[in-house]
């Protein structure tokens, strides 16, 4: 919590000044019972109606100061406190830009989410009441028992009981609701992924008519987040009546005790009203003590779980070469030296001892099943991770000794599921090139076959997409995305099964532009399809993470019994008695 506090350095002013308006707010509080003393025991005793009213005026006038006081730290604590949130959204949000797919999978988007608005809002509120109350409350407790004391030392014994047993009943409430809270933000984050989830996946939900099972899981984590709550409720509802009970028993014994000392006369009535006044003074400040505890309790399990996220520290460090010069022509563009990757706790290599050498304009298809190690193969160039083992080059250079916008601007990336943001297809498609001109996207959107229905649509180049790209078809947003990657003119272009929505008219017409319009670009393709890539410079066939085949078309079809497994499955005619048309070459 120390730690996230720390972000008032930058609000010094108001974390200053707005404690000490709220100081002078309670000082003005405590003066309030020793001139209504006074009011009882001078001006109504003697029937001094002017110094009943003039000290009547006088506390008045300390009300309204203390009002503008505390409208003034009022201020002070909202400014503080949404500029601390403000700043810490922001470093949070860059620090999750810096992690790498390892950290991010490791807490989960959902987490992150909520980490990101109901945590930090918790946070927030704890700056808020930092400045606000904390130094208000423990003064007013202080000041009353000090004064008090100056009033009759017998009497104030009740006091310096009561103090300790209100302390005891806070000890005992906050250790056991700290643990409970850090559970309940967990429960959260289980609400958060299954609202995503269904939210996202609204569509295939319906499809399967499985609304009813998804509402049973909502309840079941609701019920369950409820159940703790409520358990954590219970903890802290005691707060309240047992500090209300032990101030109370307080006030009886003041007026018991008082009255005896009224009665001989050591002791005047004005000043037992005073007493009351500071034991009630005494329990309001209390019942605010209460809810600070049970407030940084939960505030101190967000601040957890938001250095939690600070923590990690990201696995891929970018390096330092921002410029590449005098390249030799004769070096691979790409090149894999026995490469093997393995994810974070899985025991299995998703690639194992990969060494492929990828020229300049080349062409390469990857294919293989479903897990065999396509897309982790793509993803270790633009270096979304790091090897386990072994090297990745790019003109020569480990992707590891490149800064990241150096390395990255080599690449146009379409990935396998096509991402589009909320704005216009034009705003999309400068997302590579900030500066791009209208003839630089028209000249990618044709590449990327996608003319046809952005020119068809009423508002062309500024049709506003949705959030997700939703009201667009799965074609459409693939298509985008191919020219996004295209707008910025990149030395590589890899598309990771990019084209799988596409029919296979529009899948050719694609390929066949590409051929044609990027000559100087290295080109990836991972595809499901053979004939995607069979007229690729390359062919790489992977199997559980394994290159069982490196060649063309033909010599594959030739060597590798997967590839020809492949194009024999997929060429299948339905014919009298079975049997499979293999793919021919040509």
């Amino acid at each position: 919590m120390f730690r996230i506090f720390g972000y008032l350095k930058y609000y010094k002013k108001e974390a200053i000044l707005g404690p000490l308006c709220k100081l002078i707010e309670a000082i003005f509080e405590l003066i309030v019972p020793l001139v209504m003393a006074n009011i009882i025991d001078i001006g109504i005793a003697n029937g001094d109606k002017r110094y009943v009213f003039s000290h009547g005026l006088l506390m008045v006038l300390l009300g309204v100061s203390g009002l503008l006081f505390a409208i003034v730290c009022q201020y002070f604590a909202s400014k503080a406190s949404q500029g601390v949130g403000t700043r810490l959204r922001n470093d949070m949000f860059k620090h999750i830009g810096e992690l790498s797919y390892t950290e991010i999978d490791k807490i989960g988007t959902p987490s992150l989410i909520t980490r990101i608005t109901n945590d930090i809002n918790q946070v927030q509120v704890a700056v808020a009441m930092l400045i606000r109350l904390v130094v208000r409350a423990p003064f007013l407790i202080i000041g009353s028992i000090v004064l008090s004391m100056m009033i009759d030392i017998k009497l104030s014994l009740v006091f310096l009981i009561a103090a300790p047993l209100v302390a005891i009943a806070l000890y005992f409430i906050m250790t056991r609701s700290s643990k409970l809270y850090r559970i309940i933000q967990k429960k959260l984050d289980k609400i958060s992924l299954i609202t995503r989830e269904n939210l996202s996946g609204v569509r295939v939900i319906r499809a399967f008519s499985k609304q009813k099972d998804q509402e049973e899981r909502f309840d079941n984590a609701n019920d369950d987040f409820l159940k703790s709550s409520i358990r954590v409720g219970k903890i802290s509802a005691l707060l309240n009546p047992i500090t209300s009970a032990i101030i109370n028993f307080g006030i009886i014994a003041i007026i018991w005790f008082g009255g005896i000392q009224v009665d001989s006369g050591s002791l005047m009535q004005g000043h037992i009203i005073a007493f009351v006044n500071y034991m009630t003074q005494i329990l309001l400040a209390l019942i605010v003590v209460a809810n600070l505890v049970i407030l940084f309790t939960k505030s101190s399990a967000s601040a957890a779980r938001i250095n939690e996220v600070f923590d990690l520290i990201p696995s891929i460090k970018q390096g330092s070469i921002d410029k590449v010069t005098d390249i030799n022509k004769s070096t691979p563009k790409i090149e894999f030296k026995d490469v093997t990757f393995c994810y974070s706790g899985s025991s299995e290599p998703s690639l194992s001892n990969i060494s492929i050498k990828i020229y300049p304009g080349e062409t390469i298809g990857i294919i293989g099943g479903t897990g065999s190690g396509k897309s982790t193969f793509v993803n270790l160039i633009p270096r979304f991770y790091d090897v386990t083992q072994g090297e990745v080059l790019v003109d020569g250079i480990n992707v590891k000794d490149y800064k990241f916008k150096t390395l990255r601007n080599k690449i146009g990336m379409v990935p396998q599921k096509a991402v589009l943001f909320s704005g216009t297809i034009m705003d999309n498609m400068r997302w590579g090139k900030e500066n791009a001109t209208l003839d630089e996207i028209k000249r990618a959107i044709n590449i990327a076959q996608a003319s046809d229905f952005i020119e068809n649509s009423p508002e062309k180049y500024d049709t506003l997409i949705m959030q997700a790209g939703k009201n667009l078809s799965g074609g459409q947003k693939q298509r985008l995305t191919i020219a996004r990657a295209l707008v910025s003119n990149p030395e590589i272009l890899i598309l990771d099964d990019s084209a799988s929505a596409l029919d296979y008219a529009t899948d050719a017409a694609l390929r066949q532009a590409l051929k044609y319009n990027t000559k100087n670009m290295t080109v990836i393709m991972v595809s499901q399809r053979a004939t995607s890539i069979k007229h690729a410079n390359k062919i790489i066939v992977l199997d559980d993470g394994i290159a069982v085949g490196i060649g063309t078309h033909d010599e594959l079809l030739k060597t590798c019994e997967i590839y020809r497994d492949i194009c024999g499955w997929q060429s299948a005619t339905p014919k009298r008695g079975g049997g499979a048309a293999p793919l021919q070459s040509g």
